[in-house]
């Protein structure tokens, strides 16, 4: 992964190429769920953009909130009318049919999503946007850092993670197009392909039981099965919170883990038809995410 993915970054005339001045219409969907004072930051971040006014709408659809998340998004509105909209569930949905509701809501040509949690650069939107070179390119992931870096030691070493994750790790699915998972911290997409592919992700199930977890990485695998291209560019940044503590983190990661495993399984009918190198890179990392517990166990046991 190193070392194919930073050969073919380097063998491609076109890697992360962009197409200046095309200006489409653009809605930032902030799906929001007890954010608190946070989300008025968010928002804020997003007005800053460097991308004409009349072309950029935000769009903030509460999950009903039990906070006062709903009230500084409000907030926000009145403060900015005609930018800045938010929009309230009838019920607790989920992050996936929540932005569903806001995408539906919109009539913008680019759908950009942004967790409530983010920060995101002034140039961010304009960098996302300058990706889409091609109607078959779907999405635009941007980069993820971490805004808390020096809080602690774990802080500090997830900073390390997210550094080489984006700037080393997805270079062999950048270098084919085909990224695999595009962080719902910031990621750009066609509206018309999302709402192509909404019976899809409103009917997100495994044997009858709904998911609702890992949402960014079943929708950006939908994307590559349907045949569209999803790219990933260093140059579109945001900054979230690292969890600070062992218990905040186990959670996050046994969430996420929870998630690969199930994104992995149902993917391994269709990965085949891709690239070989995308193929191969898949099924051997699914492969590892089942036997390196397997292997951890083993040593423990055998006080190896």
């Amino acid at each position: 992964r190193y070392f194919a993915g930073l050969f073919l970054r380097l063998l491609r005339r076109d890697f992360d190429a962009c197409a200046r001045g095309y200006e489409p219409t653009v809605a930032v969907v902030v799906p929001l769920f007890n954010e608190g004072q946070g989300i008025y930051s968010t928002i804020l971040s997003l007005l800053q953009q460097d991308y004409p006014a009349d072309k950029l709408s935000i769009i903030v659809v509460d999950d009903c909130s039990t906070d006062d998340s709903f009230a500084w998004a409000r907030r926000a509105e009145v403060e900015h009318p005609g930018r800045v909209r938010v929009i309230r569930n009838p019920r607790n949905v989920g992050k996936r049919k929540g932005i569903a509701h806001a995408v539906r809501e919109a009539r913008a040509e680019i759908i950009v999503s942004v967790d409530s949690d983010v920060v995101v650069d002034r140039g961010a939107v304009r960098e996302l946007v300058a990706r889409f070179t091609s109607p078959d390119v779907a999405a635009v992931g941007g980069r993820v850092s971490v805004s808390n870096p020096h809080e602690n030691w774990l802080t500090r070493m997830q900073a390390i993670k997210y550094h080489f994750g984006y700037v080393y790790l997805k270079n062999l699915e950048r270098a084919f197009d085909s990224v695999m998972c595009l962080s719902g911290c910031l990621t750009a997409y066609r509206r018309h392909v999302l709402l192509e592919l909404e019976p899809l992700l409103e009917n997100r199930n495994v044997l009858g039981v709904p998911i609702k977890y890992g949402e960014d990485r079943y929708l950006t695998r939908q994307i590559v099965k349907a045949g569209y291209r999803t790219l990933c560019t260093l140059d579109a940044r945001c900054w979230t919170v690292a969890p600070n503590t062992i218990a905040k983190y186990f959670a996050q990661q046994l969430r996420w883990r929870r998630s690969n495993f199930v994104d992995f399984l149902l993917g391994l009918g269709h990965v085949w038809r891709l690239h070989p190198c995308i193929a191969l890179h898949y099924y051997s990392l699914f492969a590892l995410q089942i036997t390196y517990p397997v292997l951890l166990v083993e040593s423990l046991v055998s006080g190896a």
